[in-house]
């Protein structure tokens, strides 16, 4: 009875809304603890199997030129293999248009800007970079110091706090916030991939006239589960404000009702969005080619 009782007080505290630029509220819930050492957990492993599969090349490699040049230069590679895969894995997927790791993918996280705009390469570059001061740079200084002087030296016990301090900040703030996550301005968010939604297509097998290919360009998959959250609450405000910035972003003109417009432009959108995969191309948001 008790896990249950505190079941909903846990999913309203992990709920927090976004407000998109376009004016839209979204409600978002965030990413559980365990969710994100999960994904993270998995991440390793991909990343500790790609470090295997880097070692094994290079030792080959210096094997074939069998000298002690061959031996550095491998050990150098190696180096500057171990700094891009640790860094270059998450920078490089996060910037996609999934914003996640395949282990974020795999437990169903995406990362989101919390000002509600796009995701910028800064804001990635930054959250990612502070894990080397997070984690990596403490777990490296704390393996060198205990070969060195054992791990009761007084080096070792500030190295092992340092890292501490760091690993566990994400309990002590209510958002579950890395110090990467406070710098660049990101929430870990809890979105498993979903279907696009049929019911609201009202039967439709061809896209409603009216919209051109080039308007229909304008929004992605995103977008589309944006507007079909707007056409659910059925907000006036929200579908008023939705429509202008819509009409302005396609260059439509503003008459008519707004609902029936934004209802016509999503049966289209999804129309040419289910088109698009069937052929094999996905675009997921409107910044995404």
């Amino acid at each position: 009875m008790a896990d249950a009782a505190l079941a909903p007080k846990a999913e309203a505290e992990a709920g927090r809304t976004l407000v998109t630029p376009e004016g839209v509220a979204l409600n978002l819930r965030l990413a559980m603890a365990g969710q994100r050492l999960s994904a993270f957990l998995l991440d390793m492993l991909i990343m500790f199997g790609s470090m295997i599969a880097l070692t094994l090349v290079l030792v080959i490699g210096a094997g074939s030129i069998g000298d002690e040049a061959g031996a550095e230069m491998a050990a150098v590679l190696w180096l500057l293999g171990f700094f891009f895969i640790r860094n270059g894995y998450f920078i490089l997927l996060e910037l996609s248009p999934r914003a996640a790791t395949f282990g974020k993918r795999l437990i169903g996280l995406r990362v989101v800007a919390r000002n509600g705009g796009q995701l910028t390469a800064d804001a990635v570059i930054a959250r990612n970079l502070m894990r080397e001061l997070e984690l990596f740079l403490p777990l490296s200084f704390l393996a060198m110091e205990a070969a060195e002087s054992g791990v009761e030296s007084a080096a070792w016990i500030l190295g092992l706090i340092w890292a501490g301090i760091f690993f566990c900040f994400p309990f002590f703030n209510k958002d579950r916030l890395r110090v990467g996550d406070v710098l660049a301005g990101t929430w870990v968010i809890h979105a498993p991939q979903r279907s696009l939604s049929v019911d609201l297509l009202a039967g439709q097998a061809e896209a409603p006239p009216g919209f051109t290919e080039e308007q229909l360009s304008a929004y992605g998959i995103l977008e589309l589960q944006t507007l079909e959250q707007v056409l659910r609450t059925a907000n006036p405000q929200a579908i008023a404000t939705v429509a202008t910035t819509i009409r302005g972003k396609i260059s439509a003109p503003d008459e008519g009702d707004d609902a029936e417009f934004l209802q016509a432009y999503y049966s289209a959108l999804r129309i040419r969005l289910e088109r698009g995969l069937l052929l094999g191309q996905r675009r997921s948001d409107k910044h995404s080619s």
